[in-house]
């Protein structure tokens, strides 16, 4: 990970080498560090399409996402959201959610 974005909305997030800030699109909007809501709940209520969990999905080492049948996606860019959860966003438009104690949730956010 290399490159820095800050996106007005309090959080930082950290670019992966070879990408550029503007593939998050509007991911980073959904988000507000000032906001003491979890990140589903903030992503459900300003993403039009809310947060609708795929079931299927396994976190692997280098946090690449892992599906059955499917080629491995590394990260384009990650985010911390007040300390609490791990915002991961992936090719594709796959955005991972990761707790502190290791579990997830993952949905397509385009």
């Amino acid at each position: 990970m290399k490159g820095v974005h800050y996106d007005g909305t309090g959080m930082v997030w950290v670019i992966a080498d070879g990408h550029e800030p503007e593939e998050l699109g509007l991911v980073p909007s959904f988000f507000a560090a000032d906001d003491p809501r979890p990140a589903r709940e903030q992503i459900a209520e300003r993403y039009i399409s809310g947060w609708t969990p795929m079931p299927g999905f396994k976190i692997g080492k280098e946090s690449e996402l892992l599906y059955p049948g499917d080629p491995p996606l590394k990260p384009i860019a990650v985010a911390l959201l007040r300390g609490l959860e791990v915002l991961v966003f992936y090719e594709y438009s796959w955005l991972a959610i990761i707790q502190h104690d290791g579990s997830f949730e993952v949905s397509r956010v385009d």
